[in-house]
């Protein structure tokens, strides 16, 4: 959309809505990463991750959406997430849980027919009861550890599992997968390390197929994809490579609105702790949200806003409702009482929020708060 007319609409539905903050999730730009992503990887498929309410913009518009751009497989991390998420896609859907499911979810999730991963020879060995219980074949994901020592089957547990599974016909293992540690940075020696520990894998349990890459994972080349990736941060408009132009399309932008405008002399104090002080004077506003709607309080006096493309810097400590800005740039009168400033938009990327704020897109786009006002479009 034209940056002229989203402005003059959002101050149209700003006057008729009184939102102190909108944030507007592109739900097409989404399907249009999810296309991009699935020709990058053909012939290998293209799953979703979802896990987090969709990275913090909501699993339920995110996976409908992606469900009729093509996605048929969707992975969260908890059994919550999943039974939230389950009567809102058909049946052709199949979600499956990364971390696995705590001891007494086993009976409800093959009764809902949610897909664990099994990380643990517990965690397998409690999924088997259940089918024997059940008295029918239960679908399962076994994740292997290749360096990342989070979760997964560890190398020495490998000719156990191979023991355990030989025969065993009451689960049926839909595929093997692990997951790259170093993928948003093409050039670390651990992505081939892990690369080579999933084929060393692949070997002793030829049966099954491989699923491995994530987001950077999807641009490391074809030898990381397998048959299915799981893609997250780039299919919400976050750069999946570190050092890269983004191939993504962003899909958020936030527009805060402003609470109040002055204009105070040289020798101000400004926030909490003084730890602002002008030097000349200068015009101020403040706007309507800060640390608790998810903009952190390491942004103060080092992140910006944008209006009409000038940058705003932010002065003084984030607040926990509020922020606190340097207008001085824009001619007088430019914004007033529900004026908007871009905090993500054309202006500024979320990654270049992020880096502001000394942090990660993907922690800065699940803090995104709800007191906004959510817009799909």
């Amino acid at each position: 959309m034209d940056n002229a007319i989203w402005n003059n609409n959002i101050r149209e539905r700003t006057s008729n809505e009184g939102a102190s903050g909108y944030l507007t999730i592109d739900l097409s730009a989404i399907s249009r990463n999810y296309e991009k992503l699935s020709a990058t990887l053909s012939p290998a498929k293209a799953a979703a991750v979802v896990k987090a309410d969709a990275y913090g913009l909501g699993a339920t518009k995110i996976a409908t959406t992606l469900f009729a751009a093509g996605c048929r497989h969707f992975f969260v991390a908890h059994f919550c997430e999943a039974t939230e998420l389950k009567p809102h896609l058909s049946d052709e859907a199949r979600i499956f849980v990364l971390n696995g499911l705590q001891p007494g979810n086993e009976t409800p999730a093959a009764e809902a027919g949610i897909i664990p991963v099994l990380n643990s020879m517990e965690q397998l060995q409690l999924w088997s009861a259940t089918a024997r219980a059940l008295d029918r074949r239960l679908p399962a994901v076994l994740q292997f550890d290749t360096g990342m020592s989070r979760l997964g089957f560890p190398p020495e547990e490998r000719a156990l599992l191979a023991d355990e599974l030989r025969g065993k016909n009451d689960i049926e293992i839909l595929f093997i997968m692990s997951h790259l540690a170093s993928a948003d940075d093409e050039n670390s020696q651990q992505n081939g390390d892990q690369l080579a520990e999933m084929r060393r894998i692949a070997e002793e349990f030829p049966a099954f197929s491989v699923c491995f890459a994530n987001s950077g994972g999807v641009f490391l080349g074809s030898e990381y994809h397998g048959v299915l990736a799981r893609p997250g941060i780039a299919l919400y408009g976050g750069a999946p490579n570190n050092g890269e132009t983004n191939p993504m399309e962003p899909v958020v932008r936030l527009d805060v609105a402003v609470i109040q405008t002055r204009t105070v002399p040289a020798g101000t104090h400004v926030g909490y702790g003084a730890t602002h002080v002008t030097k000349n004077e200068t015009r101020l506003a403040t706007i309507a949200a800060g640390y608790a709607d998810g903009l952190p309080r390491s942004l103060s006096d080092r992140g910006a806003v944008y209006v009409n493309g000038v940058r705003l810097p932010i002065v003084g400590r984030v607040s926990m409702d509020s922020i606190t800005i340097d207008i001085s740039a824009l001619p007088a009168g430019t914004l007033s009482l529900g004026s908007l400033v871009e905090v993500i938009g054309p202006n500024q990327t979320l990654e270049m929020l992020s880096a502001d704020a000394g942090t990660i897109s993907y922690e800065m786009l699940t803090s995104l708060g709800h007191r906004y006002r959510r817009q799909y479009r």
